[in-house]
């Protein structure tokens, strides 16, 4: 009886351990041309085999931190609750900043340097909790000598940790206020008539130029389909676009070429070409300093 309980036992042993691990989710701008990627999901399947790895890129832009925080924004609510997302722009690796996860509200976990990455997860999800990354109990064992590399030595370790169920949330280190480093931008807002938002995103493969503005906020505009609105675009608060353009569905409802207003993927106001790239025919980029005004054409 002893010897055909014990297959029993490690089996149910097995599946609870399994249904206490998340997902581990990782970002950073490292590319894929070397070992630096591979580095840490070695870091991570070393703390659990088990372990469910994933990407979500490595081919943001260098040093970008506002990229990375709204690829987080546009990929971290498709994942379920309990997923832990490692993401690595960090310019000041080794500094003062401070090494964190956050907890939000939707149950995500978000690990890495607190240097804005988590402004619109943040934002958008809520913050539950902060905490401070204990690097005495939570850092690659051996790593204490190296200053440049906190996305092998600290964040896939403990995101690891974190998802394999290994260590809790509580132990990760000491609690800190509720709230983290965001970067300054323009959120969405309607005042006498007129939208006016952040371009947060160029679609880089095609050049459309995404919003902040929701369409729950477009919605109040009472658009139609055919609706023609004013767009203007600012840089630093100089204006460097102005046009009037169809608002449509989908891009192939206008000729090649020409311009068109629509709502995206995340269903967030965006400006495009059929079958051509706005922003590399305007001149256009994203950020902090890049906003966008929409009212109906007079």
């Amino acid at each position: 009886m002893r010897k055909l309980l014990l297959p029993v036992l490690a089996f149910l042993f097995s599946a609870a351990a399994a249904l206490a691990q998340h997902a581990l989710v990782i970002q950073t701008d490292f590319g894929t041309k070397d070992g630096a990627v591979a580095t840490m999901k070695g870091v991570a399947f070393g703390v659990d085999p088990h372990l469910a790895i994933f990407d979500l890129s490595h081919e943001n832009t260098p040093f970008n931190i506002w990229e990375a925080a709204y690829r987080l924004k546009q990929s971290a609510p498709y994942w379920p609750p309990g997923t832990v997302f490692v993401s690595v722009i960090d310019p000041g690796v080794g500094t003062a900043r401070a090494s964190v996860v956050l907890e939000t509200k939707s149950g995500h976990f978000f690990v890495g340097p607190d240097n804005g990455t988590w402004t619109f997860v943040a934002e958008e999800l809520g913050v539950a909790a902060v905490r401070r990354i204990d690097e005495k109990t939570n850092r690659r064992p051996g790593s204490e000598k190296s200053y440049t590399f906190h996305g092998r030595d600290i964040y896939a370790f403990t995101g690891a940790r974190l998802a394999a169920g290994k260590i809790t949330f509580a132990e990760v280190g000491p609690l800190l206020e509720p709230r983290v480093v965001t970067l300054p931008h323009q959120r969405p807002e309607l005042a006498d008539g007129a939208l006016r938002g952040t371009i947060p995103l160029i679609d880089f493969h095609y050049g459309n130029v995404w919003t902040n503005i929701p369409d729950t906020l477009f919605d109040q505009l009472k658009p139609a389909f055919g609706d023609r609105f004013l767009v203007v675009i600012f840089h630093d608060g100089r204006e460097v676009f102005r046009g009037v353009v169809p608002y449509v569905r989908t891009f192939g409802e206008v000729p090649p070429g020409a311009p068109l207003l629509y709502l995206n993927s995340l269903l967030n106001v965006a400006v495009a070409l059929n079958q051509g790239n706005f922003a590399q025919q305007h001149a256009l980029s994203s950020g902090g300093g890049w906003t966008v005004r929409v009212e109906r054409a007079p």
